[in-house]
């Protein structure tokens, strides 16, 4: 099921927060908040098996097994060694169910390839949003583990927190820190449930009327012999797939920021205006922020960081980076991708950093850019082959131009104008009104003009997945 459809819009989400807010158990808080998990809970699995019903087994699975590691690492509080090795039993097992499901037929291909083996690989469809709750449910071992957070006695507080359908399938990660108060105690005002609502229709907005208009061109322009594209055609289909994966992702984080609110929890921001990054250490610190946090407290920390020596940084960041690009698809134009903002990194701290700062700000902001469209190239093709065909075509492999460049740069460059100014954060630099009766008037006016948009589009558009999906 998506946010972005009617059957969520009208039936699913109304229903949920119907049953949510029913006023049961109103003078008895703590009764309360148990049947507002419980109903989060139930909805969440039928979320979830709605697109997945093979794989909610798995789920429940995972769940109850973690839940019960919880447990045992608090028990064994006095046995180190015994505390330990049920630690590391749980993360190997973790590991292994991801990377059975998302790398068992990428890791058989290439053992096919290398040693001219023909091992058949079982067709084995990756389950939604496996990586997202994975990561999830290893950042609540870990914290656990660490004695960081206490474990949860509850399960159906620990099934609510991995289960969570506002940001199951596509994040943002929530680690289990974030949120272990609110699973037992959170505030829902009128304040919090509309600045929820504001949340969801700005991502819907990005999603709908941004994200997949633009990204219908790059579809377009990918779907032919990519050997004969010019290179304008080329590099405007690129930047049409900067602004999809912008929009389509931050939008998808917006909607669950603001469903996330509308329940009463607070998740952690995602995304903040990326493309006005200076550099590519900032760039990172304003994309799928949620992430990048992760591999920054679970894997680089741990590994040493920074503290032992240029010669062991580089190393982690190679080893955190290479892990980047794998945690997003198991294939080898993933690895590059990653491998190419771990080597980036590197130059950028030990190299040309000081260079890069002499810069005026402004060919910064385009230096920047201009990797990170680069590197869009790698994340958007099917496979590394792929990705070196398009960059040929982005340096002129099929001449400068071709018949169709004129047609696409000018129906599309309107929409693309205004895509670009919001992605930079033009329009947010916009002078406030001082009543703010009129304002908020006008803002309602506006996010129900976004939503009625939303809406017609939705009537006549055909199914379309968040590009995170397929992670």
């Amino acid at each position: 099921m998506l946010f972005s459809s009617a059957t969520f819009l009208f039936v699913f989400l109304p229903v949920v927060l119907l049953c949510y807010f029913l006023p049961l158990f109103k003078n008895q808080p703590q009764k309360e908040i148990t049947k507002k998990n419980a109903v989060l809970c139930l909805a969440s699995l039928v979320f979830y098996a709605w697109g997945e019903p093979v794989y909610i087994l798995l789920m429940l699975i995972s769940i109850y097994f973690n839940y019960n590691i919880g447990l045992d690492l608090d028990a064994l509080g006095r046995r180190p060694k015994q505390r330990r090795q049920t630690f590391i039993a749980a993360v190997v097992f973790n590991l292994l169910v991801l990377g059975f499901f998302k790398y068992y037929p990428f890791a058989v291909d290439n053992l096919n390839h290398l040693f001219r083996l023909e091992i058949r690989a079982a067709q084995i469809s990756l389950p939604i949003g496996i990586s997202f709750y994975t990561f999830q449910i290893l950042s609540y071992v870990i914290d656990v583990y660490r004695g960081k957070c206490t474990a949860q006695k509850s399960l159906l507080s620990f099934a609510t927190y991995i289960t969570m359908f506002p940001q199951l399938i596509a994040g943002p990660i929530v680690q289990y820190g974030d949120i272990e108060r609110q699973l037992q105690n959170r505030k829902i005002g009128v304040r919090k449930f509309a600045a929820g609502v504001l949340f969801f229709v700005r991502g819907l907005g990005k999603k709908v009327l941004f994200a997949n208009t633009i990204g219908a061109v790059y579809t377009e322009i990918t779907s032919r012999d990519i050997s004969s594209v010019g290179m304008l055609t080329a590099w405007f289909g690129i930047l049409c797939y900067t602004l999809q994966i912008y929009f389509d992702f931050s939008g998808y984080s917006d909607m669950a920021i603001g469903l996330g609110k509308m329940f009463g929890f607070d998740f952690v921001q995602n995304f903040n205006f990326p493309y006005t990054a200076s550099s590519i250490k900032d760039f990172w610190s304003r994309w799928h922020i949620s992430l990048s946090t992760w591999f920054r407290d679970y894997v680089y920390i741990p590994l040493g960081g920074n503290r032992k020596g240029t010669a062991r940084t580089i190393v982690n960041l190679l080893i955190v980076w290479s892990l980047t690009g794998l945690w997003h698809g198991a294939a080898w134009n993933f690895v590059a991708w990653g491998a190419y903002y771990g080597i980036l990194l590197i130059l950028e701290k030990y190299v040309f950093g000081s260079l890069v700062e002499k810069l005026p700000y402004w060919a910064k902001r385009v230096l920047t850019m201009l990797i990170v469209i680069v590197g869009w190239v790698f994340f958007s093709a099917e496979s590394f082959s792929g990705a070196a065909q398009y960059l040929a075509a982005m340096v002129g492999r099929g001449g400068l131009w071709d018949s169709t460049t004129g047609y696409l740069l000018l129906s599309n460059l309107l929409p693309f104008a205004v895509m670009s100014c919001s992605a930079l954060g033009y329009f947010r630099k916009f002078p406030k009104l001082k009543n703010s009766n009129v304002r908020l008037a006008l803002q309602a006016l506006g996010y129900a003009a976004v939503f009625a948009l939303c809406v017609v589009s939705l009537v006549s558009d055909t199914y379309n997945p968040f590009l995170y999906f397929r992670f």
